[in-house]
Parts: structure tokens; C-alpha cells; sequence
């Protein structure tokens, strides 16, 4: 479809799922496509899923990102940016790329924090992916939410305020996150952290 200039042109994210992959044969997926941009892959215990994120998902994991990089300039705050690094644990059979990452005071083999948009629904259970691989903090920002979950004996647990980032407010990152404009928004909330 050719969109004219008075017809916007949508598009939504793609998402396929199949079942009764082997590891060996998920590690020669992900070798085989770590060129293709923008597909992300989540393997979960034989079941493998193949996402291309559409341009709204894309830019509400880049504001989210560019705001929490922000955060961590103005506070002093030692982050590494791990972007869309893909984690893996065979012996858990899991393995994915995150949306945002980061580590907390040094680089390290596991993020701290992981950050997922989840504009769409279905697909497999990211969380219980996070699980097996035992991220210490995982956000996930779903419709105009941003829930956060602690990893405790074993579980995830949700939580108001971020463990990993116990000073940022997390009610001021959504707010300027929804802002319409990225750079206002890096603005907006620049400026609040400097009254603070």
C-alpha cells in the first residue's frame, strides 16, 4: 500500500510465534538474523517468537531511554546503556533482547534494569523469560503505564518505586514520557530535576 499525502500510513507491530524450537536451532536464528534491524527475538523453553516493533514502539523505548540517560547525567548516577543487547541462559532455555537496558555502577554479563514496551498484546509471557534469567529489576510500559517489578526468591514482585533507581520519580518519567514532543519532554523533566 502506497499512502497518499492526506492518507497517514499505520504501522502496527508484527509479531509470529512458533513452537517445538530447539536451543540449537534458536542460536543459529539469532546468529542468521543479527543483521536484519529491528527484529527482536524472545525464546522461552521451545517456544520462539519473531517481533518487528513498529515506529510508535520504537520512540516511546527511545524517550524512555534518552529520559533515564538524563537522569542518571543530572543525579551523578554511574549507568551503562546496554541498548537491545540479547541475554540468554541456556540452561534456563531463555533468551531475548530487551527494549532498554542498563547496568548500575559498572558493566556487567546481566543488566540491572530492563525496560519493555508493550504496545500489543499476545506473544510469549516476557516476564516469565526475565525470570529465568534473574534481572534484577524489569519496567515494563503498557497502554500509558509504566509497571515496575522487583526479582525476590525467585519472583517477580511489583513494586511502586525502583530498587535499582531509588531516586528517580517515577510518576515524572511517565508524565514527560507522554509529553507530544521528545525534546520538550527531555526538557520538561530536566528542569525538574534540577529543582529538586
Amino acid at each position: 500500500m502506497i499512502a497518499s499525502p492526506t492518507t497517514p500510513l499505520i504501522d502496527s507491530e508484527q509479531r509470529l510465534v512458533l513452537s517445538d524450537i530447539g536451543w540449537q536451532q534458536y542460536e543459529t536464528l539469532r546468529s542468521t538474523l543479527d543483521n536484519v534491524p529491528g527484529l527482536r527475538l524472545t525464546y522461552f523453553q521451545g517456544c520462539l517468537e519473531f517481533f518487528m516493533p513498529s515506529p510508535e514502539h520504537e520512540q516511546l523505548k527511545s524517550i524512555l531511554g534518552r529520559l533515564i540517560e538524563l537522569f542518571s547525567i543530572e543525579t551523578n548516577t554511574r549507568l551503562y546503556a546496554c541498548g537491545s543487547t540479547t541475554y540468554r541462559k541456556q540452561a534456563k532455555e531463555r533468551g531475548l533482547e530487551a527494549d532498554e537496558s542498563y547496568c548500575i555502577n559498572q558493566l556487567k554479563e546481566f543488566p540491572d534494569l530492563a525496560i519493555e514496551v508493550a504496545l500489543t498484546s499476545g506473544g510469549i509471557d516476557k516476564l516469565s523469560v526475565y525470570k529465568g534469567l534473574e534481572i534484577p529489576e524489569v519496567w515494563f510500559w503498557e497502554g500509558e503505564t509504566l509497571r515496575l517489578y522487583c526479582f525476590q526468591d525467585g519472583e517477580y514482585q511489583q513494586i511502586s518505586r525502583s530498587i535499582v533507581l531509588p531516586n528517580l520519580e517515577i510518576d515524572l518519567l511517565v508524565r514527560c514520557a507522554l509529553m507530544p514532543d521528545q525534546f520538550d519532554a527531555a526538557v520538561a523533566f530536566r528542569n525538574a530535576l534540577k529543582v529538586k
